[in-house]
């Protein structure tokens, strides 16, 4: 930890987590251009994301839905309920703020194009 922050290491980029207490955590995620996080879902974790600078697409659905995807930019947010599927992927180098409860490890991988399970 330096400064109050933690740099974790992504094979899709990175997170800074700049807030964590029992009630909540802080992250900054960079997303390089062409990568993605894993098609997941929550059980209890509740999300919201904000992009602060770049372009990513956003897909989310509910379980044994039909996903949907939107283009995002700077200065949008969503809300990701638990049990909501989600995917982000940067359409290029993307840096967004993500504010949570503090389940970190409550993550149900779907598809990860990085063998993670």
């Amino acid at each position: 930890m330096t400064d109050g922050m933690t740099r974790v290491e992504k094979p899709w980029g990175y997170e800074l987590w700049w807030a964590r207490t029992d009630r909540y955590v802080g992250k900054h995620l960079h997303i390089t251009k062409g990568h993605a996080l894993s098609l997941q879902y929550h059980n209890q974790k509740d999300e919201t994301i904000f992009v602060w600078a770049g372009r990513m697409l956003f897909e989310t659905g509910p379980q044994g839905g039909a996903l949907t995807s939107r283009e995002m930019g700077p200065g949008d947010a969503v809300h990701v309920t638990p049990g909501t599927i989600h995917r982000m992927t940067a359409i290029e180098d993307t840096d967004l703020m993500e504010v949570s409860t503090p389940e970190v490890d409550d993550v149900v991988r779907l598809e990860d194009r990085y063998g993670r399970s």
